[in-house]
């Protein structure tokens, strides 16, 4: 089955942090990746995203789209990254989840939908 792990967090937490402190932020995340690698196919796909100020959000009413800058809602916490898995069920996307080398935030654990194509 195939999991989203969207990850959530205060995007300016670690914005005063000296570069050693940066350094160590990076380096727990280069060791999950290399536990995510060890295992061909679980890490189906995995990014981090640029910070919500960049983002452009489309809505959509009465069958018409507007454009406008940032993200959809003012919240805490942003979506700040996500990993796809492939793993045998939501036990064991959970256990992924709780390898993610964060001190604080939200990670959501959510199944793909998948659709076949219409033949």
């Amino acid at each position: 089955m195939k999991y989203a792990i969207l990850i959530y967090g205060d995007e300016t937490a670690g914005a005063d942090a000296s570069p050693e402190e940066q350094k160590a932020v990076l380096d727990g995340w280069w060791v999950y990746e290399g536990e995510l690698q060890k295992l061909p196919g679980l890490r189906l796909a995995g990014e981090a995203l640029q910070p919500t100020a960049l983002a452009t959000s489309v809505r959509f009413k009465g069958g018409k789209a507007t454009t406008t800058d940032g993200p959809f809602a003012e919240t805490k916490e942003q979506l700040g990254g996500f990993y796809l898995l492939e793993v045998k069920d939501l036990d064991e996307a959970l256990e992924w989840a709780k390898k993610v080398p964060v001190q604080e935030g939200t990670m959501e654990v959510r199944p793909v939908q998948e659709f076949e194509a219409p033949q």
